[in-house]
C-alpha cells in the first residue's frame, strides 16, 4: 500500500464494510439524540451557555448522522438508465450537507451564545445536574467513538497503514465524520465542564461564555475538515499515484497493447472506481485482437482491484514521432 493515500480496492468484505459503517452511524445517532435532550434540560436548569452550546452540538451531530444514513442508503442504489454510472457520488453530497449542518446548527449557535454571555452576562443556577449529564454524555460519546475507532483500526490494518493516515485519506466519509464528531464531542464536554467549574469558583459567567465560544470554534474546524474532504471527492479524486502506476503497468502487460497514451481514474465511492484510458494497440492487431485485449485488460484490473467497477479503453493511434 502506498504511503500516498487510502483508496478503494474492494473485496468480498464490501457489503460487510457498508453494514459496519451503517452500524457505526446508528450508534452515534442514538447516543447523540439522548445526549442532546439531557444537555438542553441541564442547560436550562443551570443557566449555562456552555451546556446549551453542547446541546446544540449534539443536535447538530444527530442531524449529521441522519444525513449520513441517507447518504449510505442512497449511494447503494444500482445504476440505471438515468444514472448509468450509479449513485455512489451521492453519498458525498449528503455528507457535505452534514458538514454544513455541523457548522450552522452547532458552531454558529455556540459562538453566538458565548458572545451573548460575555456581553450580557448570565445568571448561574445549580450546576450539579449539568455535571451529572456531562459525565453520562462522556460515557455515551466514548462508547460511540470506540465503535467508530474499532472500524477504523480494522480497515487501517487491512490496508497496512496507520489509523490516522486511514482517516485522512479514506473515501468512506461516513466513518470519518462519526470519529471526528465524537472526538470533538468529548473535547466539547471537557470545555463545558471547565466553563461550569470556572463559573462556580468565580461566580462569573465569563468562563462559561469562553467555553461556549471554544466549542463553536471546535465545530468550525470539524465542519471545515469534513466539508473539504467531501468536496474533493465530489470534484473528482483520482487513485493515488502509486495505484495509477499500477493500473498503467497492468494495461501495458496486456498482449497487443503498445502504449497507454492517457489514463484517467476516478473514485466514485469507497468501493467503486472508474478507469478510462486512450490506448495505442499494435498496428497489426485485428479487430478481434483489440476486443480480446480490452477484455483481458478489464479482467486483470478487476482481479487486482475489485473496486474497479468500470473500464473504458479507447483505441487511439500514437502521435507520429517528430
Amino acid at each position: 500500500m502506498s504511503e500516498q493515500g487510502v483508496e478503494p480496492r474492494g473485496d468480498r468484505r464490501g457489503g460487510d464494510q457498508q453494514g459496519e459503517s451503517t452500524f457505526t452511524v446508528l450508534v452515534a445517532a442514538g447516543a447523540n439524540l439522548g445526549i442532546a435532550v439531557a444537555k438542553a434540560v441541564a442547560g436550562v436548569i443551570s443557566g449555562s451557555s456552555a451546556m446549551l452550546s453542547e446541546a446544540a452540538h449534539s443536535v447538530a451531530d444527530t442531524v449529521t448522522e441522519l444525513l449520513l444514513l441517507t447518504a449510505l442508503k442512497r449511494s447503494e442504489k444500482p445504476a440505471d438508465e438515468e444514472h448509468p454510472l450509479g449513485y455512489g457520488p451521492e453519498r458525498y453530497i449528503w455528507a457535505l450537507f452534514a458538514a454544513v449542518a455541523t457548522f450552522v446548527g452547532g458552531a454558529v449557535f455556540s459562538v453566538y451564545d458565548g458572545v451573548h454571555t460575555l456581553t450580557h452576562g448570565e445568571e448561574l443556577g445549580d450546576p450539579l445536574v449539568s455535571y451529572v449529564v456531562l459525565a453520562v454524555a462522556f460515557l455515551l460519546e466514548g462508547f460511540s467513538l470506540r465503535t467508530g475507532l474499532k472500524q477504523v483500526r480494522g480497515e487501517a490494518a487491512r490496508w497496512g497503514v496507520g489509523p490516522g493516515h486511514y482517516l485522512r485519506r479514506t473515501p468512506d466519509t461516513a466513518v470519518k465524520a462519526v470519529v471526528l464528531e465524537d472526538s470533538a464531542a468529548l473535547a466539547g464536554l471537557l470545555l463545558a465542564a471547565g466553563g461550569l467549574l470556572g463559573g462556580q469558583l468565580t461566580g462569573s459567567g465569563v468562563w462559561d461564555g469562553i467555553a461556549s465560544i471554544c466549542i463553536g470554534l471546535l465545530l468550525v474546524w470539524v465542519a471545515y475538515v469534513l466539508g473539504r474532504s467531501n468536496a474533493s471527492l465530489l470534484v473528482g479524486r483520482p487513485l493515488p499515484a502509486a495505484l495509477r502506476a499500477e493500473v498503467r503497468a497492468i494495461l501495458l502487460s496486456v498482449p497487443d497493447v503498445e502504449a497507454v497514451l492517457e489514463l484517467t481514474t476516478l473514485v466514485q465511492g469507497p468501493r467503486e472506481v472508474l478507469v478510462a484510458a486512450k490506448v495505442d494497440f499494435r498496428d497489426l492487431s485485428t479487430a478481434a485482437d483489440v476486443e480480446r485485449a480490452c477484455e483481458v485488460a478489464a479482467a486483470r484490473l478487476r482481479a487486482r482491484n475489485p473496486a474497479i467497477a468500470r473500464v473504458y479503453l479507447d483505441p487511439t493511434p500514437a502521435p507520429p514521432a517528430l
